[in-house]
């Protein structure tokens, strides 16, 4: 039982640190995912300035992707994503979740975000930023 609820624990922990944004953090772009290469891509999406100056890739409450092998987040412009933008594998299909942009990324120099699939080079959702 003991187990059961540290494991419990640990996932309730995880799930929260995928969802939590400093209370520092000032939203600088937004946008509403459209699905991609036949796939349904749904939901808020929010770029944060972070207290220290980094950026995070916030997915909403409302966030979806129907599925796809090895989806990952990023940033692009203009129709083309830049793989030197990936923030790191899509936890969940649903739901509220963040992602730190890479150190060195000018996230101004963007005006999208990205779900990207690894596996077969293409965008499953983008979501225009304003």
């Amino acid at each position: 039982m003991f187990n059961l609820i540290k494991s419990f624990a640990l996932t309730l922990a995880i799930v929260i640190g995928f969802a939590a944004v400093p209370a520092s953090a000032e939203a600088v772009s937004t946008g509403t995912f459209t699905g991609a290469s036949d796939h349904i891509t749904t939901g808020a999406v929010e770029v944060i300035k972070n207290a220290d100056g980094s950026h995070t890739i916030v997915l909403g409450d409302d966030f979806s992707l129907d599925g796809a092998p090895d989806p990952r987040v990023g940033l692009g412009k203009d129709g083309f994503y830049n793989g030197n933008t990936d923030s790191g594998v899509l936890g969940n299909l649903t739901g509220a979740q963040s992602f730190v942009v890479p150190a060195g990324i000018d996230v101004s120099e963007f005006n999208e975000v990205y779900i990207w699939c690894e596996k077969f080079s293409v965008p499953l959702g983008v979501a225009k930023l304003n």
